[in-house]
């Protein structure tokens, strides 16, 4: 029996990561991957075989079987992953094994906001403490003034006496959660 007992993150489990990638409108847009149940690693692998730039987030979690207790790299978004490719090279995508589709609307891919992706590559390499936090819930938008986040976008919700920023992918409706001070954000 699997019984998740705590969360902790761990900044070396990217896929692919590119932090001096420009932010211009030059680059080439993210997109959501939707992959087959737990194929998100092998999704990531298949599209980096192909020169395809591929990120996967994921979280520690600890796990406690029976016999044993393991730490556990689990996807920060199951079923899903992000890649960053020329809308062109869409079929290299759609036939990588696991793939489903790519997230679209009216058969048009929807793309990520760089943002987003560059808030969730940044938490990975601080060492902070995060958790997956789903089905966001409106909230004001801030951006971190202090700190190892300093700069990056999310949404700010208050839990008791801590606050806790929210590294949102709004597609997906889902985010990371990570405690950080009032003192180190402002509103956008």
């Amino acid at each position: 029996m699997d019984t998740s007992i705590e969360s902790r993150s761990n900044p070396t489990n990217l896929a692919s990561v590119n932090l001096s990638a420009p932010t211009d409108t030059d680059v080439d847009p993210w997109f959501v991957i939707w992959t087959r149940s737990r194929s998100e690693q092998l999704v990531c692998t298949a599209l980096a075989q192909k020169g395809i730039e591929a990120f996967l987030p994921t979280y520690t979690k600890v796990t406690r079987w029976s016999d044993r207790t393991k730490r556990i790299e689990w996807p920060l978004f199951p079923g899903y992953c992000f890649s960053r490719f020329d809308i062109s090279d869409i079929l290299k995508v759609l036939t990588c094994q696991g793939v489903v589709a790519v997230l679209s609307n009216a058969r048009k891919p929807i793309p990520i906001p760089n943002y987003e992706i560059e808030a969730l590559q940044r938490l990975m390499t601080t060492g902070l403490v995060y958790d997956p936090c789903r089905h966001l819930s409106p909230g004001s938008m801030v951006r971190v003034i202090g700190g190892p986040l300093a700069g990056v976008v999310g949404r700010l919700v208050r839990r008791g006496p801590q606050d806790l920023l929210i590294l949102a992918v709004n597609l997906l409706n889902s985010g990371a959660s990570v405690q950080i001070s009032a003192w180190d954000v402002e509103p956008l």
